[in-house]
């Protein structure tokens, strides 16, 4: 197959369609292109995303030898389960499965509920607020805190470091992080790491009922955690963790208010907010594109792919493939058509998607439980987006609730 190099991808911030658009067009007209930068591949079809997803020996998820690297942040990598391949991948998750299981999550839930109960109570009698300064932000990083079994007091350290990390990688050309992104987040990983590493001691010596303690006692045959192992992990759940969720709950918000009759049918059928969360996150997945690094020369999509090769996999544009799914762009709370690729797929599968459910699910329901005008606000600063390059969700989003 004949290629051509890619055209600009949109630079416009707050222009999702633009990116949409872009994608929809290399999706029909040269589903794996090469990138004008050497090396470096876009994939755009579902069958081909899921694919790469699914082969994890052609396709690699470790992507040391590209990322730059600092002394004060390599304790990230070492826990970080998304960034591994077998055989380290397969022991660094199943000693985690055993801490953070479908249990653990489930019984958080009249947690969750009071603390995004409370959150709302704070912005009881305004007629418009900011849902994510509000609720979207806030709620995962406390969350995450109280799994980890972090005193309440130190929740604004939680709440810094995940604004520190999305500050840090926000935007730009390349789906990873540039010597940039890493410089700009040096200060805030020493800070987490002596932070965590003191904290682990303290559960290693006296395990309470909390993840991190889970962690630390955690053993199979292939031994026990050391502390970084842990606090990588946690990092882990604290920066992805938290982006998806307030990505997902954000973006389930804007699909129901630019969709009212949907809107209307989950009011009175809550049974659908489950399926409203999942097309909001097949429509717009909290991370717009994976990445992948090719271990070996592979064809894909009519095209030869050397190894050593990096592909930006589009996720945004493998859950509208119209080969996958009916009318892609339509918000649909009755589809039935197979799974999105919203939370990933395989071996990498999102391990805190339970937790970005519950969570979306509870707050969606308290909103509709409290607001019955609930919509978007006017005005063309209502509504502010993170890059969508990166992450797909508003990172502001003003709501009225008055009549």
């Amino acid at each position: 197959m004949t290629t051509e190099q890619q055209s600009p991808i949109p630079e416009t911030q707050d222009d999702f369609p633009s990116l949409v658009a872009w994608l929809t067009r290399h999706r029909q007209e040269s589903p794996v292109l090469p990138d004008a930068f050497p090396g470096l591949w876009h994939v755009f079809r579902h069958a081909d995303v899921s694919r790469v997803l699914s082969d994890t020996a052609t396709y690699s998820n470790d992507m040391s030898a590209v990322i730059p690297t600092h002394p004060d942040t390599a304790w990230m990598a070492k826990g970080n389960v998304v960034g591994m391949d077998p055989p380290m991948h397969r022991r660094l998750r199943s000693l985690v499965s055993r801490a953070f299981t479908p249990r653990l999550v489930a019984g958080l839930e009249p947690r969750i509920t009071e603390l995004a109960a409370g959150l709302l109570d704070e912005v009881a009698g305004r007629d418009r607020f900011d849902l994510v300064e509000a609720v979207t932000h806030p709620l995962p990083v406390f969350v995450i805190a109280e799994l980890l079994g972090i005193p309440v007091s130190d929740r604004p350290l939680f709440e810094k470091w995940a604004l520190a990390f999305i500050s840090a990688n926000g935007g730009g050309e390349s789906a990873l992080p540039s010597e940039e992104n890493v410089l700009a987040f040096v200060e805030t990983a020493r800070e987490m790491r002596a932070y965590m590493l003191e904290y682990v001691g303290r559960r290693r010596a006296e395990p309470q009922d909390d993840l991190i303690s889970r962690l630390a006692t955690a053993s199979t045959e292939d031994g026990q955690l050391d502390d970084d192992e842990i606090i990588g992990f946690a990092g882990t759940l604290l920066m992805a963790g938290h982006i998806t969720t307030t990505a997902v709950l954000g973006s389930t918000v804007l699909c129901l208010d630019e969709n009212p009759a949907a809107l209307a049918e989950v009011r009175r059928d809550r049974s659908l907010v489950p399926a409203a969360i999942e097309e909001a996150v097949r429509l717009r997945p909290a991370f717009s594109r994976l990445v992948r690094m090719t271990t070996r020369e592979s064809e894909l999509g009519g095209e030869k792919i050397p190894a050593g090769q990096v592909l930006t996999l589009w996720t945004v544009s493998a859950n509208r493939d119209p080969e996958r799914f009916d009318a892609p762009d339509t918000f649909d709370l009755h589809r039935d058509q197979g799974r999105h690729l919203g939370f990933g797929q395989g071996l990498h599968f999102c391990m805190g998607a339970p937790l970005a459910r519950l969570e979306a699910r509870i707050v969606l329901n308290l909103l509709l439980d409290r607001f019955p005008e609930l919509r978007v606000a006017s005005g063309d600063d209502a509504v502010a987006y993170h890059h969508p390059k990166n992450v797909v969700g508003p990172r502001r989003l003003d709501v009225e609730v008055g009549a």
